[in-house]
């Protein structure tokens, strides 16, 4: 089955190719139309870790080689952590070492880090060349591949150093989901729940009635394609709406303001991104609850989801509330000093406010911080 969904953004439109096998395919793709999304005989920088190249990397390459790309590699390691930009200096290395022109492309093979890593060295590379993004991780196929924000981690907090670049195309491959290890793909989950609860309730109640989400393997095939499908429309629908985050684009950061000032505050080792996701929303749910703006029953629904998925609820004992709170003040979402949430009203209904206080977010954290 193959499934193509348009990013209608009126500048920069592309779309999202879903279809199986789809890794080997990426070069007719690219090709395959009147006018080339990258022309053949130009230089490419496909950018992967070792254990995604090992699976995938041959295939990919072998796809592009075969309708006349120069095909040139850069291998990083695996983690959140080399998500810096020491890692870009290495990925700019690999580009001037390939020649890569303005007409050339860099080629995102793996999961949100080297989405992320690649799309941004793209974009600071020549002043801006092409990436395609063939997402590997459940997290980046639904997310991270689309809407073009990229960038890599400062010290002090997530994402704080990037731009928009907006992908020539997004390939998925369902089948690659099968190497997924197990945590990861609950990590992605996070963010398939995040759509359902600001954006898509049909998706939301779908999952609910899945007697496992926790692995690929007890997901059927139908459900998980509607999934991807819906998520990526849902996301698809939200970036055309807003391209650089001036309004309701922000609505996609649901869960991830208390969830980024979780991550920082482990140092990127103790949780991944989906889990500091599902935390943020259960803090967020909570919170909602505690401000009297959502009911009881659509919170206990989407922390028993979240549960469901087997996603942790907990805040680590490693994440002090203080600390938490005053990272809040660190996160890109910030305006005149004041934290902008993504709260719930109701399944797929959230809203954006600056009015919650530190008073009011302290409780939520207390109650929710693991005993060391």
């Amino acid at each position: 089955m193959k499934s193509v969904i348009s990013v209608d953004i009126p500048q920069n439109p592309y779309d999202i190719v879903i279809a199986s096998d789809a890794i080997s395919h990426v070069g007719a793709w690219l090709t395959g139309r009147d006018q080339p999304l990258v022309k053949p005989g130009q230089k490419l920088l496909v950018v992967s870790n070792p254990i995604i190249f090992r699976h995938y990397g041959d295939r990919l390459v072998r796809s592009l080689q075969s309708v006349g790309y120069q095909v040139s590699t850069c291998i990083l390691p695996a983690g959140e952590r080399y998500k810096t930009l020491r890692s870009l200096q290495k990925i700019h290395a690999a580009a001037y070492e390939a020649k890569l022109e303005r007409k050339s492309a860099m080629v995102a093979l793996g999961g949100g880090v080297i989405g992320d890593m690649t799309g941004f060295a793209a974009a600071t590379w020549l002043r801006g060349i092409g990436v395609v993004q063939v997402p590997t991780s459940l997290l980046a196929m639904v997310d991270a591949s689309i809407g073009g924000k990229t960038g890599v981690n400062h010290p002090q907090g997530k994402n704080l150093i990037g731009a928009f670049h907006q992908p020539r195309l997004v390939v998925i491959d369902p089948n690659v989901l099968q190497t997924l290890p197990a945590r990861e793909f609950r990590a992605g989950m996070a963010e398939v729940i995040k759509y359902g609860v600001i954006w898509d309730a049909d998706l939301f109640t779908a999952l609910e009635k899945a007697p496992r989400l926790d692995q690929y393997r007890y997901v059927d095939a139908a459900l998980m394609q509607m999934i991807l499908e819906r998520s990526c429309q849902a996301k698809a629908e939200v970036v055309a709406q807003d391209e650089k985050e001036s309004g309701l684009r922000a609505i996609l950061n649901y869960g991830h303001t208390i969830g980024h000032a979780v991550e920082s505050a482990t140092g990127y080792r103790i949780v991944n991104h989906g889990e500091a996701v599902g935390i943020g929303m259960v803090a967020a749910g909570k919170l909602a609850q505690a401000l009297d703006l959502w009911s009881a029953d659509d919170e206990q629904r989407q922390q028993h989801l979240i549960q469901t998925t087997k996603l942790p609820t907990t805040i680590p004992s490693q994440a002090n509330g203080e600390a938490l709170i005053a990272l809040l003040q660190g996160d890109k979402k910030v305006e005149d000093g004041r934290v902008r949430f993504i709260l719930p009203k109701a399944i797929a209904d959230v809203f954006i406010t600056d009015q919650v206080t530190n008073d009011d977010i302290r409780p939520v954290l207390a109650t929710m911080t693991a005993q060391s």
